[in-house]
């Protein structure tokens, strides 16, 4: 549905497949009962090996046309759509919050406050 399942804020010199992995862990905690993760292009590689030796989740890549025409891509469009969603929120237009879990909790809060409207 594209609600947030777990959010990690991290510093801009982490990389994105080191911080998947602290993502995924938070996530397993979380909910150990998932059962498939659906990542972009960037994520592919080890990380897919990693995750399902480590919690048994299928990782499933969601690549990016490369014809330049638009084509709604499966599962891609929920995230770009929550996305967008977020955008609304006031706090999560600028970068306001200097502490990360400051950050982590406007993007909580902005969520909680979205899920009524699009579960009515």
């Amino acid at each position: 549905m594209g609600f947030i399942l777990a959010v990690i804020v991290h510093s801009a010199g982490i990389q994105d497949r080191t911080g998947a992995r602290a993502i995924l862990i938070r996530l397993f905690r979380l909910i150990p009962t998932l059962q498939k993760v659906f990542a972009d292009g960037g994520y592919a590689g080890k990380l897919i090996d990693w995750t399902r030796a480590m919690f048994g989740w299928a990782v499933e890549i969601v690549k990016r046309n490369e014809t330049g025409k638009f084509v709604v891509l499966p599962k891609r469009w929920i995230v770009e759509r929550t996305f967008a969603w977020l955008a609304f929120s006031r706090r999560l237009n600028r970068d306001y919050e200097i502490n990360p879990k400051q950050s982590e909790a406007m993007i909580k809060l902005a969520m909680i406050h979205l899920l009524p409207k699009r579960l009515a």
